[in-house]
């Protein structure tokens, strides 16, 4: 036996490897592998391509339930519902739909009929400078207006309508204070009657 004294270590006896078919093995180190980079992705994997069949009843599904799956209803307050405003926009016609225009058929001639000749009529032309007509039952006093300027050349102050109980219009136009009723009445009047001895 050897002999044992401090401080020196005795020589461990060799692991003996198994041999087959007289060959020996060696133990080979353990290849590590190197740490992976901070931050890398895994790789993905490729998706499974999915079938015609199947993405178009996907495609189908999705048109059916619509983008607008939650719909919020707005709160009514009253039953009055008027629809919103829409364009509208103007008349371009491509060819004209009548070859002449209208006439205008509430001329001056047709919106005053005829003058008022009885005795009130006469009493408010001497007192209150007012002409009295029979006018167009459609003619209103801007109108009347209008036909006595172009008619008498006099400007009215103040025009009055009334409907009779048989339904014709009398106006009752008060002209200013630069035109006399009675001479406007008396001038027109003669002119009228020379035409009539003329013809």
């Amino acid at each position: 036996m050897p002999k044992s004294s401090k401080g020196v270590k005795q020589a461990e006896p060799k692991k003996q490897t198994k041999t087959t078919g007289g060959a020996a093995k060696t133990d080979k180190p353990k290849q590590t592998k190197p740490p992976k980079a901070a931050g890398a992705k895994k790789q993905a994997k490729p998706k499974q391509t999915q079938k015609p069949k199947d993405k178009a009843l996907a495609a189908k599904k999705a048109i059916k339930k619509g983008t607008r799956t939650r719909v919020l209803r707005k709160v009514r307050t009253n039953a009055i519902f008027r629809p919103p405003m829409t364009l509208r926009l103007p008349r371009n016609p491509k060819f004209p739909r009548f070859s002449l225009r209208h006439r205008n058929k509430l001329d001056q001639y047709t919106i005053i009929r005829s003058p008022v000749s009885s005795e009130s009529a006469m009493k408010k032309i001497e007192d209150q400078n007012t002409l009295v007509f029979y006018v167009h039952n459609k003619a209103n006093k801007h109108h009347i207006n209008e036909a006595v300027f172009k008619l008498y050349k006099v400007k009215a102050a103040k025009v009055n309508t009334l409907v009779t109980p048989k339904g014709k219009k009398k106006a009752y136009v008060k002209l200013t204070g630069d035109f006399d009723a009675l001479e406007t009445c008396l001038l027109y009047t003669s002119d009228a009657a020379d035409e009539e001895d003329s013809v």
